[in-house]
C-alpha cells in the first residue's frame, strides 16, 4: 500500500519534534522496520549511521568505504516506511565542493531533514577509534558553504560534526565550532566528548542547538537525558544501540542452533510472529487484498 507523507518538509518537522521534545532523543534505525518499530515506540526523529550502513548493509567497518549510493539506498527504504523527521551520516560529504552538492541535492531528494558533515580527512575513522586526522579549519567551512548552497528548501538543517576534541583540545573544538557556525552551520555536533562540563561550556560559547553522541563502548559516557538537558545539549544521538542488541542476540541465536541443534530454548528472546505482524500492520494489508479481490473469493 503506497504510504501518504505531509506536506511539511522533513527539515521543518525536525524543527518542531526539537521545539516539542527538549533535549530531543533521536534513535539510530538500522533499517526500515526498525524505524517503524521505532516511531510506534514514540521518538519523533530517526538516524541513518555511516557506520552502521558500512557495517550492517555492506559487513565493512567505518572506514570511508561506503559512497553516497550506498548510503541512499538504505535511507530511501527508511524514508519510504516512515514519515519521520531523520538525520543522516554523510562523512566528510563524499567528495570535493561539487560532490558535496550531489550529497545535499539528492538527500533532500528522498526526503530527508538534516544531514552531519565532519571535519576528518577524506580518509575518515570511527569518531572514537584513535589517530583521527583532520582538515584545517578552513578546509571544513568551505565544506559547510558548499552544502549550504546547494540545498533548495531553507528548512533542510546542515550539521557540522567536529572530532577536533580527541587531538587539539576544548579550546580550539569551540574555536573550530564557531567557524563553522559562522560558516552557515545549522547544528553543531561535537564527537567523543569525556565530560558533562564540556558540553556545557559548548552550549555557553555556541549559539545554534548542540548534539550530544552517547554510543555505547566510546570515549563518551552514558550520559542521561536529564544531565545533557541541563548541560545545554539539544538533541541526545543514540546511532547504533539497537544494532548492537540485535547482533548480540542473533549470535546467541546462531551460537544455540548449533550447539543445541534447536532452537526452542531461546524462543522467549525472540519476537513473536504476533508482534512482527502488530508493528508491520499486517492485517491491514491482508484486509486491502480482499478489498480488490473479494471476487476471485467467491
Amino acid at each position: 500500500m503506497s504510504k501518504t507523507h505531509s506536506s511539511i518538509s522533513a527539515g521543518a518537522k525536525l524543527k518542531a519534534a526539537l521545539k516539542a521534545e527538549k533535549p530531543l532523543q533521536v534513535v539510530g534505525a538500522i533499517n526500515a522496520y526498525c524505524a517503524i518499530m521505532a516511531k510506534k515506540t514514540g521518538f519523533r526523529c530517526l538516524y541513518v549511521s555511516g557506520a552502521g550502513v558500512a557495517n550492517a548493509s555492506y559487513g565493512m567497518p567505518d572506514l570511508g568505504i561506503t559512497n553516497l549510493d550506498d548510503v541512499l539506498i538504505d535511507v530511501m527504504r527508511i524514508t519510504d516506511a516512515t514519515s519521520l523527521p531523520i538525520l543522516v551520516d554523510v562523512d566528510t560529504g563524499f567528495g570535493d565542493a561539487f560532490g558535496i552538492a550531489r550529497t545535499v541535492k539528492e538527500m533532500e531528494k528522498v526526503g530527508v531533514a538534516a544531514i552531519h558533515i565532519e571535519d576528518q580527512v577524506a580518509d575518515k575513522r570511527c569518531g572514537h577509534r584513535p589517530n583521527k586526522a583532520l582538515v584545517e579549519k578552513e578546509e571544513m567551512c568551505d565544506r559547510i558553504k558548499a552544502a549550504i548552497d546547494a540545498r533548495t528548501d531553507s528548512d533542510f538543517i546542515i550539521m557540522a560534526r567536529t572530532d577536533a576534541l580527541a587531538s587539539e583540545g576544548l579550546d580550539s573544538s569551540i574555536a573550530r565550532m564557531k567557524a563553522y557556525v559562522a560558516a552557515g552551520a545549522d547544528m553543531i555536533f561535537a564527537e567523543a566528548v569525556t565530560e558533562l562540563n564540556q558540553y556545557k561550556k559548548i552550549s555557553e560559547a555556541i549559539n545554534v542547538p548542540i548534539l550530544a553522541n552517547i554510543t555505547e563502548f566510546g570515549k563518551t559516557p552514558m550520559f542521561t537525558v536529564d544531565e545533557l538537558k541541563g548541560a545545554g545539549v539539544s538533541l541526545v544521538l543514540y546511532p547504533l544501540s539497537a544494532f548492537r542488541a540485535m547482533n548480540a542476540a542473533a549470535l546467541n541465536v546462531y551460537k544455540t542452533l548449533r550447539k543445541e541443534g534447536s532452537q526452542k530454548n531461546i524462543l522467549s528472546a525472540m519476537q513473536t510472529r504476533d508482534e512482527l505482524y502488530k508493528f508491520l500492520d499486517y492485517e491491514k494489508y491482508e484486509k486491502k487484498l480482499d478489498q480488490l479481490f473479494a471476487k476471485k473469493h467467491l
